[in-house]
């Protein structure tokens, strides 16, 4: 889309092909683009068929809180989840601040949480078209939007006072990446933005802890179970946790090492944004488990230990890895759904699903692991 169709799409012209879009069931039909092309130019037909495509995809996303949102197929790959950019908003305020600059604001999804939250914001873009469709995201809150390169405005913007938010793109020709000359803004830029003011730089959940700095706290989010991004904050401090939404339960990670030990009748899975943040090892001193082995995020203990910040199973056999060892338990126990967990072990899970040749009416969850007595099996049931 160009800048002059996305002008057009955002006005009045452009709502009456978005209704027209909209009324469509399938977008990406010939039926819905011959009639968009009756009605309307072939450019401005396929953005609203294109946008349309877009909002029906951002409901995983979005929920019924995409609306009637102006949408990139980028930006709505890179946006936050609604519960995820209101946590970041109210940081800001219990921070301290009162306004904000998003530099690199996509198509403004946590510049809308940040004003809905009562903060005053400025958001930066540097894409024209995505600009255009972001300020119609973010007039309707007061939010001014400048299409502008981050590293040339920051300077007159980041007064002394003024909170800052940048989620920097990632992304090449080639997909996703981890090489910082590559990020937009540009990784120091951003990371240099942090100290001496009120400040947040959101980066996707990989990444390297090489790239973390040594002053700011990095937060790993999971959000309904999903580890979505790590966010640094200002702080002077380099303290690592993981923040689970819904909730806002945080688990810090601390220093210490948890024991190592055999298989006993419990099993708990932590949650990836605990393994991230580096506090497995946390999470087993609250739980008085112990580790299967040292480089293995799997923890064990002999009594039930319930936990919001991972996933508890009963272990209800156990065997050692081998392949003909497990294809003749999934045999005997007439297993015909099975579930295969794994950690640390060279397997594919669905190539060796196949291969044990499960049949039957009952159903197994097995859990393929190091542990101190040699790779194990273990068959597990999940926990309410």
């Amino acid at each position: 889309m160009d800048l002059a169709t996305a002008e057009r799409l955002v006005g009045p012209e452009g709502a009456a092909a978005l209704e027209l879009a909209a009324a469509q069931p399938d977008p990406g039909s010939l039926t819905a683009a011959t009639r968009l092309r009756n009605a309307h130019d072939a450019d401005l037909a396929a953005a609203a068929l294109g946008q349309v495509a877009l909002r029906r995809k951002a409901v995983t996303k979005f929920g019924a809180e995409v609306g009637e949102l102006f949408l990139t197929a980028d930006g709505l790959e890179q946006a936050s989840r609604p519960i995820v950019s209101q946590w970041r908003a109210e940081q800001f305020v219990d921070r301290g601040a009162e306004r904000v600059v998003d530099l690199g604001c996509g198509i403004g999804a946590d510049a809308m949480a940040m004003a809905r939250t009562g903060l005053e914001v400025v958001a930066v873009e540097l894409d024209p078209v995505t600009a255009v469709l972001a300020r119609a995201n973010l007039q309707p809150l007061g939010v001014e939007v400048r299409c502008a390169d981050a590293t040339e405005v920051a300077g007159d913007l980041l007064t002394a006072g003024v909170g800052v938010f940048c989620d920097p793109a990632r992304r090449t020709g080639q997909g996703r990446t981890w090489q910082v000359d590559a990020f937009r803004p540009p990784y120091d830029f951003v990371t240099g933005l942090l100290p001496g003011r009120v400040g947040c730089v959101k980066f996707g959940p990989g990444m390297p802890y090489a790239l973390i700095p040594a002053d700011v706290d990095t937060t790993w989010i999971s959000a309904n179970g999903d580890v979505v991004e790590a966010s640094l904050w200002s702080s002077g401090t380099d303290r690592r946790s993981a923040l689970l939404l819904p909730g806002g339960g945080t688990l810090e990670a601390l220093p210490g090492t948890a024991a190592v030990g055999s298989p006993g009748n419990f099993l708990i899975e932590p949650d990836p944004a605990v393994i991230r943040a580096g506090a497995v090892d946390t999470l087993a001193a609250r739980l008085f488990a112990r580790r299967l082995d040292p480089q293995i995020a799997y923890l064990t203990t002999d009594r039930p230990a319930a936990t919001p910040y991972g996933t508890s199973f009963e272990v209800l056999d156990r065997m050692p890895w081998k392949e003909k060892t497990v294809r003749a338990w999934v045999r005997d126990h007439e297993i015909g759904t099975l579930e295969i967990k794994k950690r640390g072990i060279d397997i594919d899970p669905a190539t060796l699903r196949k291969r044990l040749r499960p049949s039957g009416p009952h159903a197994a969850t097995l859990v393929i692991t190091p542990s101190v007595d040699g790779a194990t099996v273990l068959v597990v049931r999940r926990l309410p």
